[in-house]
């Protein structure tokens, strides 16, 4: 099945901590609506990977477009049609 992903460049990173808890509440509300999937941080802090549940790669930029980060200029958003193969049980809520 094929997913919309987005890889998130950090390019501020000092504003980026001061938003990150509205970034982080924004992203869980978005799964709450099961509009993501998935998601998290780089391990060496560079930005995160997003896996949303919406059907068009519109949906996963608007969405992506209200985060804070976005609002706020301190990531970079770079979007791909996924091609996951392995199947994502969708049912289910993951939880940081």
């Amino acid at each position: 099945m094929n997913y919309i992903v987005a890889l998130m460049k950090t390019v501020d990173k000092a504003k980026d901590n001061e938003i990150l808890e509205e970034h982080i509440e924004y992203l869980n509300r978005q799964i709450e609506k099961g509009n993501i999937l998935a998601k998290g941080p780089f391990t060496d802090h560079s930005g995160g990977f997003i896996i949303f549940g919406v059907k068009t790669m519109e949906e996963a930029q608007q969405i992506a477009g209200q985060d804070p980060a976005a609002l706020n200029k301190t990531r970079e958003f770079t979007f791909k049609e996924w091609k996951c193969s392995i199947e994502i049980d969708t049912k289910g809520i993951m939880h940081d």
